[in-house]
């Protein structure tokens, strides 16, 4: 067993009151609070009735946090079951509400649906908002745009702009405890309109209705309610309280205010361990660093864990290198405050868990200006290099979006490089393997459709694609399929009525077609089995590897599960949701980071990531890739941001102008508080200051070896990140310095 470092022992002496921690990232954190939890535990301190509460994150921490406290108590000698719970935000919202669901308005049999569910009653929302006000947002639209450009984006791109400003009103009325009927009464008797909050209103009104029709509540509501009800019951409060006389909270810089609010009411003497540097949820959720570091302030102790042994000396000077830069000399004031000067330290000799061997030239940091596709390929070339000659170590290519990891993930298995991609919304596997099987069924619920049937065709013989001769005559006989004006003729014939007679095909052709019919006949005759059995049957005939398999098997137990929940849905609705899994909308949720991701299970491989992701994770070689001034801005006259859509006048930010009225219209003074396009600077301030951090997270994930490159964009107009620029210019570190 490691031996507590001088910082992590300060922390264990711990007994009760409140204390803030800041550490660092691969600074033991995990460890530390779950020694800290056995050792409460075995101290005697709590009756019979208490336990320790640790509340962290995801689900996959949850069973971490339990196998490391169990196997300490076992060592105390300590029952390894007993004294503590663990929960995440959202499990412990829901214990609270479990306890009495009538007094927050909710059935004792309510329902909790999931984000994919909740994505769906939203979109439905958004749909019939634009449908009843198709003209609300022309007043936002860039006026310099010909009538066809505009009709294409209020067809084409506004629907998803409108449901990024309900996502961002929901999250942020619901954390701010706000009803529809507390922001419909405060607008109505505003001397002036908001439009934006009236829209987001509107499609929050209609969100909260569906939830309340289906008996159910999101995961917002979850945390929301649960603050509710200890509110208004001061009995349960003692309770819990009593219960409950310590806090362990984990990961606590990326609480939102209401959840922090919860946890006050409900503490006593309260561990906050986290660390500012790596809060990269903002732009997502509505998590804020400043609760954590107010809080340390605050704080009865202010404790720090500096000390990491996860990267080389080399990494870890460029990190802090980068927080004294963005700290000292960032071009944009409101940004120099983003990252802590919280310095990484590295291990003192005889720890335990020392740092790796230090070798500088395993800090790439590439200066070429690269196209997009350049870049890629630049990455496969290395990769081809390096995966032979490290069969026993991991890798890692975190990118910034999950577009970015499908085009590396194809030029991969181009040189025979299967890559690992879990950690995306849905592997390009997954995806394919998705739409295989959905274009089955959409063909089964209409097994009339010439078109479907010839879609069918090409999925059939889709092993082909790679001989582009084959393909050819693949698709030339799927537009033949598609001709056929009565399909039966082709698969149910009669002695004087057979379609492919009447074709004059070639014998291979004809033979072809003939074995097409023959798997279509017994594909239909699968069609009345329950849905996972269907899945599975189809899949016998359709796939070979063990991989397309097993994913089929996972398609088949999701969409039993979506059956089961909807059974109303029926075969057409259950293939919509194939659908979205294979356009990569949503993650594929048998796949989540909940069941946890061990890089050290991927030796030899490449893992495709998004840097967000990536957060927790550690791999012994790193490609931080895309780090230009869209990715990663500075602030300059020159930046672009994602949230600011062509389409939209005078480069607004209208989900960030949207919660600015909402904050406006709850204000003493409205006229005040709400000029048009404060907001949209304000969210570029907020986002350069959060990708400074994802950056900062990006290099802390390397053990070994770091990569970091830029492209010019796709019209060749993008520049490396200033934060880039200056790390290149990082002067040679000095000695270092130990806890």
């Amino acid at each position: 067993m490691p031996q507590p470092r001088p910082s992590q022992e300060q922390i264990l002496e711990y007994t009760s009151g409140t204390m803030g921690v800041s550490a660092v990232p691969g600074s033991g954190k995990t460890w530390t609070l779950s020694r800290l939890a056995s050792k409460i535990i075995a101290s005697g301190v709590l009756e019979e009735d208490q336990e320790v509460l640790i509340v962290t994150l995801v689900n996959s921490a949850v069973d971490n946090f339990t196998q490391r406290i169990s196997g300490f108590l076992e060592k105390r000698g300590v029952l390894p079951h007993l004294g503590y719970r663990v929960r995440t935000l959202h499990g412990l919202a829901h214990d609270i509400v479990r306890e009495r669901p009538a007094l927050v308005g909710l059935d004792s049999n309510f329902q909790i649906i999931d984000e994919r569910e909740a994505n769906s009653i939203r979109a439905a929302a958004v749909e019939g908002w634009l449908h009843q006000h198709s003209a609300s947002l022309n007043d936002y639209l860039d006026p310099s745009l010909d009538e066809g450009k505009r009709a294409w984006a209020k067809r084409e791109k506004l629907p998803r702009l409108v449901n990024d400003i309900a996502l961002q009103f929901i999250r942020t009325a619901k954390d701010l405890q706000l009803t529809p009927d507390a922001i419909k009464e405060r607008l109505n008797g505003l001397p002036i309109p908001l439009p934006l909050a009236e829209a987001g209103l509107s499609i929050y009104t209609d969100y909260q209705h569906s939830l309340a029709y289906r008996g159910a509540v999101d995961f917002d509501d979850l945390i929301r309610l649960a603050y509710l009800a200890l509110t208004l019951d001061e009995a349960l409060l003692a309770r819990l309280r009593h219960q409950w006389p310590y806090i362990l909270e984990d990961e606590a810089q990326d609480s939102s205010r209401v959840q922090e609010k919860t946890l006050r009411l409900l503490a006593q003497n309260w561990v906050r361990v986290g660390d500012p540097n790596q809060a990269i949820y903002e732009s997502f959720t509505t998590a804020n660093p400043q609760f954590l570091r107010d809080f340390i302030a605050e704080a009865d102790f202010e404790r720090k864990l500096p000390t990491s042994g996860r990267s080389t000396p080399s990494i870890i000077g460029l990190a802090n290198y980068l927080v004294d830069w963005s700290r000292n000399e960032h071009p944009l004031e409101s940004a120099r405050d983003a990252l802590a000067p919280n310095e990484i330290k590295p291990t003192a000799p005889g720890d335990t868990q020392p740092n790796p061997p230090d070798k500088p030239g395993q800090v790439h940091l590439i200066k070429r200006d690269y196209s997009p596709q350049g870049e890629l390929k630049a990455i496969v070339k290395s990769l081809k290099k390096w995966l032979p000659e490290h069969p026993e170590e991991t890798v890692a290519v975190l990118v910034p979006r999950n577009s970015r990891a499908q085009n590396l993930a194809d030029l991969l298995r181009q040189e025979d490089i299967e890559p690992v991609e879990s950690l995306l919304q849905s592997s390009s596997n997954t995806r394919k393997t998705a739409g295989a099987i959905g274009n089955l069924l959409n063909y089964l619920s209409n097994p009339g459709s010439a078109s479907k049937l010839a879609s069918v065709y090409r999925v059939w013989r889709r092993d082909e694609q790679e001989d582009k001769k084959a393909w050819d005559e693949v698709n030339e006989m799927a537009q033949i399929i598609r001709k056929c004006a009565r399909v039966e003729d082709f698969l149910a014939p009669g002695p004087d009525r057979d379609w492919v007679d009447s074709l004059a095909l070639e014998e291979e052709q004809e033979a072809s077609l003939r074995e097409f019919r023959r798997v279509v006949g017994r594909w239909l005759k699968t069609i009345l089995l329950p849905i996972d059995q269907l899945i599975l049957t189809l899949s016998q005939d359709l796939f070979t590897s063990s991989t397309e398999l097993a994913i089929a098997h996972k398609l088949a137990v999701f969409l039993r599960q979506l059956d089961n929940a909807h059974p109303d849905w029926g075969l057409p609705a259950l293939t919509d949701e194939l659908a979205v899994v294979a356009r990569n909308e949503r993650r594929f949720i048998s796949f989540t980071s909940d069941i946890g991701f061990d890089p050290e299970e991927h030796k030899g491989k490449v893992v495709l990531t998004t840097a967000h992701k990536a957060k927790g994770l550690e791999w012994d070689r790193v490609y931080l890739i895309s780090v230009n001034n869209y990715n990663y801005p500075s602030g300059e006259y020159y930046d672009k941001y994602i949230s600011e859509r062509w389409f939209v006048r005078d480069s607004l930010n209208l989900p960030a102008e949207t919660l600015a009225q909402l904050e406006a219209a709850f204000s003493d003074d409205v006229f005040q508080w709400y000029e048009e396009g404060a907001a949209t600077q304000k969210a570029r301030e907020e986002y350069v200051r959060e990708r400074l951090r994802l950056l900062y997270v990006g290099i802390t994930r390397a053990k070994k070896e770091l990569v970091i490159t830029w492209n010019k964009g796709r019209y060749g107009k993008l520049q490396p990140a200033l934060a880039l620029v200056a790390l290149w210019g990082k002067p040679v570190a000095g000695e270092p310095s130990y806890d």
